[in-house]
């Protein structure tokens, strides 16, 4: 049974969105919600990120909006080091110490700042660890972020067939864009 689910997938400039008013941002999280609510009504009860800017962001949201009609739906945010945003933007910044702030659990991985791309590595395998499955925003043929904990996801799946792997794909986001539009003109 999937309790804890591992959310992530690209960050926003690597899809081009440098707004949160950016209208895909909008079926990103919709797509997310639908797949959080059909796995709640299968025993979804932790939703895990890590906290970076895009898609996991985002989720944090969508977790939000959701306690309101699943109380018992709980964001737990484990950041890779210490500080992790403290080169981000301002803006960027403040949504995620609202988030933190709104998480049910916060913790990091490593108890310090940054020091190397290893924290990452460690961040990415103990969350899949931690998880029965992840959801990734990912396109196969556009590399970036996701790919690591794709990477990390399979050698678990590997060993335990019971992890499951689930993605949110161009091709998804396309469908709900037309689904959308088709509804606005019935």
């Amino acid at each position: 049974m999937l309790q804890t689910l591992l959310v992530s997938g690209y960050k926003a400039h690597e899809l081009g969105i440098f707004s949160d008013k950016h209208e895909g941002v909008y079926y990103i999280k919709k797509a997310i919600g639908q797949k959080l609510v059909s796995l709640l009504d299968e025993g979804l009860e932790w939703v895990i990120i890590s906290g970076q800017p895009g898609v996991e962001m985002w989720a944090a949201e969508v977790v939000f909006d959701l306690q309101a009609e699943y109380p018992d739906l709980k964001l737990a945010v484990l950041t890779p080091f210490l500080e992790q945003e403290a080169r981000w933007k301002e803006n960027v910044q403040e949504k995620y110490h609202e988030i933190l702030a709104g998480a049910d659990f916060v913790d990091s991985v490593s108890r310090k700042p940054y020091e190397s791309p290893g924290q990452l590595r460690v961040k990415n395998q103990f969350l899949v660890q931690k998880s029965d499955g992840v959801l990734l925003l990912y396109d196969e043929e556009k590399d970036g972020s996701p790919k690591y904990y794709l990477q990390a996801a399979k050698q678990k799946q590997e060993m335990d067939n019971s992890y499951e792997i689930f993605y949110i794909t161009p091709y998804d986001l396309d469908v709900l864009v037309q689904e959308e539009q088709y509804n606005r003109n019935e």
